[in-house]
């Protein structure tokens, strides 16, 4: 259970580091900002497929386990799609520089900062779910969500500090963004362990919101400034180093 929390605040806690280096650059380049995602993403994606999909298909009972994964990944992307529906997507949240530099609207900023700490909740919940299947696996999954929760921290700071938001007030904004997936990591923790009989599904669901997040926010978020070659060639690296790394581990 340590080992749970310490990482669920590491989690947390990487939105907070991504917030700081915010506050260090003010601005950060997209050519940067699109690279790092990039490799969160393709993380994202092996972990995604290595620690939950298929661990989701090895602790299923029957010929049916089939359908119980696949059942869990669309429910958990349409979870997500209902999510959507609710608020902003981030990267049409996020826009160019001079949309960041004009916009003084404080509204859309705070539905700037809504919109990411929704989506932290379920990431969160993938990252707990994983630490019941395996606590290896639950480790890679909880690096990889942390390693796209820096980049994620260093956008939010920019747009909040051109709206008038006080430095203070800014981060603590920030903070609250990473103590959610705290509480997601320990949410998909306990339900998860209180009924190991939904655990394949449990994990496809988680499965099938980090496959959500990462088609629908990040690739289209690394793709929308020109860097597409760069951005395809991050990803892949990401997914490698993750595949090795669970690949060494196990």
């Amino acid at each position: 259970m340590q080992i749970v929390l310490l990482t669920a605040l590491g989690v947390g806690g990487a939105t907070v580091i991504g917030a700081l280096i915010g506050f260090a650059f003010k601005r950060i380049s997209h050519t940067f900002s699109d690279i790092v995602l990039s490799f969160a993403a393709g993380v994202m994606l092996a972990a995604a497929v290595v620690g939950l999909v298929i661990p989701s298909l090895e602790n299923s009972d029957g010929r049916w386990g089939i359908l119980v994964t696949v059942l869990g990944i669309f429910v958990g992307a349409v979870c997500l799609n209902l999510v959507d529906r609710l608020v902003p997507h981030l990267h049409g949240m996020l826009g160019t520089d001079t949309e960041r530099h004009n916009n003084k609207s404080l509204n859309r900023v705070l539905l700037f900062v809504t919109a990411i700490a929704i989506h932290n909740l379920p990431e969160g919940i993938a990252a707990g779910v994983g630490f019941v299947s395996d606590p290896t696996q639950g480790l890679i999954i909880a690096g990889g969500i942390a390693l796209q929760n820096i980049p994620e921290g260093m956008v939010i700071i920019a747009p909040m500090l051109a709206a008038g938001v006080k430095p203070r007030r800014t981060f603590l904004i920030a903070a609250f963004t990473g103590v959610v997936e705290v509480v997601g990591t320990l949410i998909g923790y306990f339900s998860a362990k209180a009924s190991e009989a939904v655990l394949p599904f449990a994990l496809a669901f988680a499965g099938g919101t980090m496959l959500y997040v990462i088609s629908d926010e990040m690739i289209p978020e690394t793709h929308a400034h020109g860097h597409q070659r760069g951005a395809t060639y991050a990803l892949l690296v990401g997914f490698c180093v993750m595949l090795a790394t669970d690949f060494l581990l196990g």
